[in-house]
């Protein structure tokens, strides 16, 4: 085995970011600093990946980081991670208001969470990576 070629978990992302969707968070770092997400399991927004300054949400123990996106960190909760760990998730753009407490409500675009299911091998990489259940 080459030591220097990437293990496969680690090649297999849970969530990733579209083009326009990385161009919006760089937009929003411009004015903002560094940002993080979460995914939304409801309430007020819907299930839409939120967008805060980073550190004004509050992470918690029930929080899985999932990934980053842009660099940025992309948290989502256990129970939410529990319904869609089989999925990757893509985050990508669409016109339109945001959530009322993401950053990019002004923008006249908002995050959208698409979802992929994983392959088998994708998944059996993540399971013997212990990084799904």
């Amino acid at each position: 085995m080459n030591d220097s070629a990437p293990d496969a978990a680690t090649a297999v992302e849970q969530v990733t970011a579209t083009p326009a969707a990385l161009a919006l968070i760089e937009q929003l770092r411009k004015v903002h600093g560094d940002v993080m997400f979460h995914q939304s399991g409801g309430c007020c927004d819907g299930s839409a990946p939120m967008c805060y300054p980073d550190g004004e949400f509050q992470v918690g123990d029930a929080d899985h980081l999932l990934g980053h996106i842009g660099g940025m960190p992309f948290y989502i909760s256990e129970s939410q991670f529990a319904y869609w760990q089989h999925t990757q998730l893509i985050i990508d753009v669409v016109p339109g208001r945001g959530g009322m407490f993401s950053l990019e409500g002004p923008t006249g675009q908002r995050f959208l969470t698409r979802s992929r299911l994983f392959t088998d091998t994708e998944w059996n990489s993540l399971r013997s990576a212990n990084r799904v259940r």
